[in-house]
């Protein structure tokens, strides 16, 4: 059960908990679309995107770039990976972490930032992955435990003698705007979610990006012990996001009027944690922090890991001493093995120093970039969302048109990026998912038009592709059946 929970212990997190509920507490239930849409895609990665990945041994994002393209889409992309990673990823984990450990504990934010960053950068060097990936699984549990403790009793204060479902009732009688799942032009929140966009539209293209070709969430199912077992994860991990809403949203809807006018949206979930018994707080309390640095820290091992290996491990390369991921030293058979073992001690010590210097960087500019936020949820989605039309168009035809090149892959991500730029800057009232939706389509137009106009050779695409079996287990199918109807039936009853 262990392995199935490390891919959504990954997720849940401070931007998670922390920045979601400040989303409902400003716009309602329908940021659970973020939460619902992604169970969704999680079947579709563990059906199609998984057993390519796996059945290449891809470890590392870059890496399948590489082998499916070349060397310089490889260092493109991961030199974006890591000031996404850095600038956007961690600055907002700990920034929200902080705001949870100022409101419940009373601890000076920028002593908590600075605690934040710091305990899980030594909790990432003592054990790495692995380590993380242990405490997961009493994390997963303990949060959405807690978490689901936090809206019962939030919904108990509301509801007075009819318990729980009073306060449901309360809540959608005096907050129907709150419970509109699809918004309509005329909402004050439809540039954050527009309407039909968000079932239809740029919504797919940061699930898709997030979920399928993200090394910080992907590496967990990478790390597999087979196709079947990543699978298994996925469809817990769908299953998960299909009751986050309840453990996120509902505090964040519940402190409009348990909290109304706090300075902040980002405050509601820890203001809301007030009300558990001081046991209990004591408890949940501590399942946010152990998230916060096991996320945190996972972070820090894609940045390290992505910089090791597809930066430095190749400009570095000693053509007497070849390590590739994967290689191990033999002594017994390998005449270089001596030479090759103090390469690989270099390589981690190069992942020491880049993690020390991610987390630093994070730290210092984590109040400077989000501190005049008001939902640092919405923050990541739009800044990512200059970035992702371009990565879902390299990645999907990377993995699925056996014709598209390297040429084409980088026009794409270019090309992304410029026109996300200029959309924002002269369409400023497109809602950012539409503009995700529309510069994804141009980018893949254009990546079709550079990929046909300048063919590439065969022998450079080294991903296999032609023994790959899409086919899946009838549990796999059975549970896909089952998320896909508690979908219909949650947009049924919130339309």
């Amino acid at each position: 059960m262990g392995d199935r929970r490390i891919l959504i212990a990954a997720n849940i997190s401070a931007e998670q908990i922390v920045g979601m509920s400040g989303s409902g507490y400003v716009i309602g239930l329908a940021i659970a679309s973020y939460e619902w849409m992604a169970a969704l895609t999680l079947l579709i990665v563990g059906k199609f995107f998984l057993p390519i990945f796996l059945r290449n041994g891809i470890y590392t994002m870059p890496q399948f770039l590489e082998q499916r393209f070349g060397t310089r889409i490889r260092t493109l992309m991961a030199v974006f990976w890591l000031a996404l990673y850095i600038f956007v990823n961690l600055t907002s984990i700990i920034w929200l972490g902080s705001i949870a450990v100022n409101r419940v504990a009373g601890v000076n934010q920028d002593v908590a930032i600075f605690g934040l960053g710091a305990f899980a950068l030594l909790y990432q060097l003592r054990g790495g992955l692995k380590a993380v990936a242990l405490t997961d699984i009493v994390q997963v549990t303990l949060l959405v435990l807690g978490g689901l403790l936090v809206s019962g009793i939030t919904l108990s204060e509301l509801g007075g003698d009819a318990g729980i479902l009073g306060g449901l009732n309360t809540l959608t009688a005096r907050l129907p705007e709150h419970f509109d799942m699809i918004l309509s032009p005329d909402s004050p929140h439809y540039k954050e979610l527009p309407g039909l966009s968000v079932l239809i539209g740029g919504m797919w293209i940061a699930n898709l990006s997030y979920w399928g070709f993200n090394q910080y969430i992907i590496q967990r199912a990478l790390a597999a012990k087979n196709i079947a077992e990543a699978q298994k994860g996925v469809v817990f991990a769908a299953y998960l996001k299909l009751l986050m809403p309840v453990i996120v949203v509902v505090p964040g809807i519940a402190a409009v009027m348990l909290a109304p006018g706090l300075e902040k949206p980002d405050q509601a979930y820890p203001t809301m944690l007030r009300y558990l018994p001081p046991g209990i707080l004591g408890l949940v309390f501590s399942a946010l922090i152990a998230a916060i640095i096991a996320s945190t820290a996972s972070k820090i091992n894609s940045v390290a890991t992505i910089f090791t290996l597809d930066i430095y491990a190749k400009f570095r390369r000693d053509p007497h001493a070849p390590v590739q991921e994967g290689d191990i030293a033999d002594p017994a058979v390998d005449e270089q093995a001596p030479v090759q073992a103090k390469r690989e001690r270099e390589l981690v010590l190069v992942g020491r120093i880049t993690a020390f210097v991610a987390i630093a960087i994070a730290i210092l500019t984590a109040r400077p970039l989000l501190g005049a936020s008001d939902q640092a949820f919405q923050f990541i989605q739009e800044f990512t969302g200059f970035f992702t039309p371009g990565i879902v168009v390299m990645f999907m035809l990377g993995l699925f048109w056996r014709r598209a090149t390297e040429g084409g892959a980088i026009a794409a991500a270019v090309f992304s990026v410029v026109l996300s730029y200029v959309g924002r800057a002269f369409w400023p009232e497109l809602p950012f998912l539409d503009r995700m939706a529309l510069v994804f389509l141009a980018s893949l137009a254009l990546a079709v038009i550079v990929s046909l106009a300048r063919p590439a050779r065969q022998e450079k695409n080294l991903i296999v592709t032609r023994d790959v079996s899409f086919a899946t287990p009838a549990s796999f199918n059975m549970a896909s059946v089952g998320v896909i109807l508690i979908l219909i039936a949650l947009y049924g009853t919130y339309w």
